[in-house]
């Protein structure tokens, strides 16, 4: 019996456009820029405050691959309010886990503009 393919459609990452040109986007430093797109792959709607970003998965990327410059970008992101923090882990402890705060960022997939379009 043959095999069903699956009916997934692709998996992307949404940015829109304007924020390109935003000055804050265009303040932050590339690692930052990286570790923003890397880290928001990982939400989903109903993840949001729990997304694990372990500094591993970052290990090859071009510009943002090493530990210091991922604990940078993370920083960073944090004091720009970019991200927030939502537990604090470390070495045998719990996991970092991580909220996007759509503050300069203002899609966040289906729940973008809900007042506006009325949904």
């Amino acid at each position: 019996m043959a095999k069903k393919k699956s009916k997934k459609g692709i998996s992307f990452v949404a940015l829109e456009r304007k924020l390109l040109h935003k000055k804050e986007w265009k303040a932050l430093p590339v690692s930052e820029k990286i570790l923003y797109i890397h880290t928001k792959a990982r939400y989903v709607p109903h993840n949001n405050g729990e997304i694990i970003m372990p500094y591993s998965a970052m290990r090859g990327v071009v510009g943002c691959s090493s530990p210091n410059v991922v604990s940078a970008a993370f920083k960073g992101l944090i004091k720009k309010g970019w991200l927030k923090k939502t537990q604090a882990g470390g070495l045998y402890r719990k996991i970092n886990m991580y909220r996007l705060t759509f503050k300069h960022d203002n899609y966040d997939g289906p729940n973008i503009n809900k007042e506006k379009w009325g949904r």
